[in-house]
């Protein structure tokens, strides 16, 4: 689930000011000193900003912050791009999930399900379906990137590829209108390699902003994904592209 539009102010004002505290927040609201409470606990266990004794504060690690920024930004519409993923996926299914904020969005829609089967690279996916009905949470091994939770390198592709997934779902830093799915680590691509390779079928979660945006490292083509599921209607060529691959496009606005 998203942030709600107080908890997306208070997050403001931690950036802002640096540090809040419950009783000034719940005056500045007009709710309750628990609703708040609540608040800074949503926005904290999301890795926005962290706990005090009476209030929060921002993030001292820049790198990390600079996830958790990202993570933030346009979260209605990862939210609802995490729904039409996880309507996908069927309970009692095996699902990989791979680092990123629109894929952590996935997770949130799936706690939902019941029965899955989740492999993952991204540590932050254990805390999100802490209280989900899951068969099995299967987290890689590896070398843990501090700024994002990822767990990136060749122990992490080789613990991929010791399992055969009905789902896999992606996210990416960047996308050209030609259908290259880029990105710019590229241990974090090896993993996304993986992932698709031991996958049944292979979803793309994105939204149009990826298309602004330049990375080295190409993960795959829009032919190799069977589902990508996007905010906006992609450039006519990336269209073009999907079609002739057969690849099934997805579009919130459509």
């Amino acid at each position: 689930m998203s942030l709600s539009d107080r908890q997306e102010e208070i997050l403001d004002l931690i950036r802002t000011e640096s540090r809040v505290e419950v009783d000034d927040l719940a005056a500045r609201f007009d709710v309750t000193t628990q609703t708040i409470r609540r608040d800074l606990g949503e926005i904290c266990d999301r890795g926005l900003a962290t706990r005090t004794h009476g209030g929060a504060r921002q993030l001292v690690s820049a790198a990390s912050f600079a996830y958790e920024d990202r993570r933030a930004q346009n979260t209605k519409v990862k939210a609802a791009i995490g729904q039409k993923a996880a309507a996908l996926i069927a309970d009692r299914s095996s699902v990989i999930l791979n680092i990123g904020t629109t894929t952590e969005q996935v997770a949130a829609a799936l706690t939902a399900h019941q029965g899955l089967t989740v492999i993952s690279n991204n540590i932050n996916i254990v805390h999100i379906l802490r209280e989900a009905r899951l068969a099995n949470m299967i987290i890689a091994g590896g070398t843990v990137r501090q700024s994002d939770g990822a767990i990136v390198g060749a122990e992490a592709v080789e613990f991929i590829g010791n399992y055969k997934a009905d789902f896999a779902v992606i996210g990416a830093s960047s996308m050209d209108a030609d259908g290259a799915i880029l990105d710019f680590d590229d241990r974090e691509v090896a993993v996304a390699r993986a992932i698709l390779k031991n996958a049944r079928t292979k979803i793309l979660v994105v939204d149009h902003t990826k298309f602004d945006r330049s990375a080295p490292h190409r993960i795959c083509d829009v032919a190799d994904l069977d589902v990508v599921i996007m905010d906006q209607t992609p450039p006519e060529s990336f269209i073009k592209a999907a079609d002739a691959a057969g690849t099934e496009l997805l579009i919130l606005d459509a």
